[in-house]
């Protein structure tokens, strides 16, 4: 099942320095809740700053949904600690709320009571809830409110140089994308093992039904918990972070213009479910337009091609002006045993399997087959640590072991560990390889499993308070590393000037100009 990557592992470790200068970035959400374990009802804080131009701190759905964002960055223990020091100045400046450890959201009474995120009153603060507003209407209020990490990750020119003979990334964009695009088709391929091994939600509190039919085969606690045995990420189910009607775009990864093409076509085309929404009610907007997508970024997807925008472009005519700058892998739960939700050793596995799925080949994939690649995944997320499970390849029939299949990954991740290892001098990927290969002989040993046995044991509320509880005494109680007070307090006063700024030079009623956005 897993295709022979010999020749390019061979290839790789022949030009080793390929890989000096690797940078990536992470962005980790995170619901701000009370000391009961309840969604906070309190606005995003002003002393974190302004969440319209904030450049580390900022809010995702909902004004209690807080998002981190590190810089791009060329060491991993330097970016995490980065994102610590974030963690710990936020910790300390939102009083007694503390910040939820899981994806899955706390209790939440009623999800109209999920306070929009606000960005202010220029005309693109606001376009920014209306945006939000229309994803509550479309999908619900309470989906918004599952939490993830965002893992960002770049090749350096010099493997794109030495492995597709590109001299520069302008002239190379196209060579470049094309690399990057049998990267993203082999993670669709092979990708679930990202939930196998670190999916943390394979339970839900029974107030994210909101009195919905059961779907799937619960087994529920007396604490109104409900769980799957050998779920690993609910997040990633139909019951999360997904949308049904995305399915049929027939979107593609084969090249540059067919992927910006199909994305372009979904956000000109009309969708009758939407168009029952309406746009206006009582004088209030309640979505941008009634599209299949309203804005490109709508599009649920576990792994998105990038490259950073100019101002006023959208991310589809950024690919087109200059190609894919970096992946963003979208399939990472919070990691509940870190203060910060994510882990060196999840960073270090992501690096090993990026470089695999650009070197390994990744065949051109219809939308049917990107369809078939769905059911793996559904597989492993519903039920990925059950005893003898198996996995096709595409839309064959041919079925393979999960844990052999996940060896037999391994086995190549090592040899990349091992060329990025003596870059460094060190063991350190390896050691991860050694940590995680034993998760498919011992299931057990994997994030879902683990979480769940004391989910069990104290149920969602009292796991994620317990976490909670003992991750806000450990940031506040820690020092800054990187950052100074003074470096958090002058951005935090610069990104409110930057939102009067921004306030200031509008003057264009907002009626009219979301009109020329369309």
């Amino acid at each position: 099942m897993i295709p022979d990557v010999s020749q390019a592992l061979a290839w790789l470790e022949s030009h080793p320095q390929a890989l000096q200068g690797i940078c990536r970035g992470l962005e980790r959400e995170t619901l701000r809740v009370t000391p009961n374990g309840h969604l906070a009802t309190t606005g995003h804080p002003e002393s974190l700053g302004a969440a319209l131009t904030h450049k580390w701190i900022t809010t995702d759905f909902a004004e209690a949904l807080l998002e981190f964002i590190t810089p791009v960055d060329g060491d991993i223990d330097h970016m995490l600690t980065f994102m610590r020091d974030l963690h710990r100045f936020t910790s300390r400046e939102i009083g007694e709320e503390r910040m939820w450890p899981l994806s899955m959201p706390c209790f939440i009474e009623d999800g109209q009571q999920i306070a929009l995120a606000q960005y202010g009153s220029s005309n693109v603060g606001r376009f920014k809830t209306l945006y939000r507003e229309g994803l509550k209407n479309r999908y619900g209020a309470l989906m918004q409110t599952i939490s993830g990490v965002h893992y960002n990750f770049s090749f350096p020119l010099a493997f794109w140089q030495a492995r597709s003979g590109v001299t520069d990334a302008e002239s190379g964009k196209e060579a470049i994308s094309a690399g990057y695009f049998r990267l993203i088709r082999n993670y669709y391929r092979f990708g679930w093992v990202i939930p196998y091994l670190f999916g943390a939600s394979p339970a839900i509190c029974s107030s994210f039904l909101q009195g919905k039919p059961e779907t799937l085969p619960f087994e529920k606690t007396d604490c109104g918990m409900y769980y799957l045995p050998y779920a690993t990420s609910l997040r990633l189910s139909d019951l999360g972070y997904t949308n049904k009607s995305q399915s049929n775009l027939g979107i593609t990864f084969n090249d540059l213009q067919t992927y910006v093409d199909g994305l372009k076509r979904a956000i000109k085309t009309p969708s009758e479910e939407y168009a029952a929404i309406g746009l206006m009610k009582d004088g209030r907007h309640l979505q941008l337009n009634s599209n299949v997508l309203q804005i490109e970024n709508e599009l649920y997807a576990p792994i998105r091609p990038k490259r950073v925008t100019r101002a006023g472009e959208s991310p589809s005519d950024a690919l087109l002006r200059g190609g894919i700058e970096y992946i963003e892998v979208r399939s990472l739960d919070i990691n509940p045993f870190s203060p910060i939700g994510v882990d060196e050793r999840q960073v270090r596995f992501l690096d090993l399997f990026m470089i695999w799925c650009a070197l390994a080949d990744a065949p051109e994939m219809s939308s049917a087959e990107l369809l078939c690649t769905r059911k793996n995944w559904n597989r492993v997320i519903l039920e990925g640590r059950k005893p003898g499970l198996t996995l096709g390849i595409g839309c064959e029939t041919a079925q393979y072991p999960l844990a052999k299949v996940g060896k037999d990954l391994f086995h190549d991740l090592r040899r990349v560990a091992e060329t990025l290892d003596g870059i460094a001098g060190d063991r350190q990927y390896q050691q991860v390889c050694d940590w995680l290969v034993a998760c498919f002989d011992d299931p057990e040993l994997t994030y879902s499993a683990r979480i769940l046995r004391s989910m069990i044991e104290k149920g969602i509320g009292g796991t994620g308070l317990e976490l909670a509880n003992h991750y806000r005494e450990m940031l506040q109680s820690e020092p800054l590393e990187l950052l100074s007070e003074a470096q958090l307090q002058a951005e935090r006063d610069a990104s409110w000037a930057r939102q009067r700024d921004i306030e200031a030079r509008d003057s264009e009623p907002f009626d009219s100009w979301l009109a020329k956005q369309a």
